[in-house]
């Protein structure tokens, strides 16, 4: 899959009197192209993850349905900071690309929660801080 920038879709979410269920998306399976490395985060309000880039890391993140929340990034180095406001309500995945700096920000009352894939292992040595918030 050849992509530029950053890919944003809302993810249907099965729900029923246990709770909800949901399956990492193919197409961020896809992207990411062997699932090298696996986090899951918590956000809580007020609090910003992220401000980075990765060198070569493709990393997909599903942000799980409950605190409002925005998306902060850019298109690379030079680019304009862009930011997309979230309700909570509906389980969001992001495409990230290598070189695209990234930041999630909990806007809501309660603690936001963040599942990523990545293409390879953490390594502190590829992750760049730029700030997009």
């Amino acid at each position: 899959m050849i992509m530029e920038g950053i890919q944003i879709s809302e993810l249907p979410v099965g729900d029923d009197r246990r709770g909800f269920s949901l399956a990492m998306p193919p197409e961020a399976l896809q992207f990411v192209g062997g699932v090298a490395d696996v986090h899951v985060s918590a956000c809580v309000p007020g609090v910003v993850r992220g401000n980075h880039y990765h060198r070569r890391k493709h990393r997909a993140i599903v942000v799980l349905p409950g605190a409002e929340w925005s998306l902060h990034w850019d298109e690379g180095e030079g680019t304009a900071i862009q930011c997309r406001d979230f309700d909570g309500t509906r389980a969001v995945l992001v495409l990230i690309p290598p070189g695209v700096s990234h930041a999630v920000r909990n806007d809501g009352n309660e603690t936001l929660l963040l599942v990523a894939c990545s293409s390879a292992p953490y390594d502190a040595s590829q992750v760049v801080a730029r700030k997009v918030v």
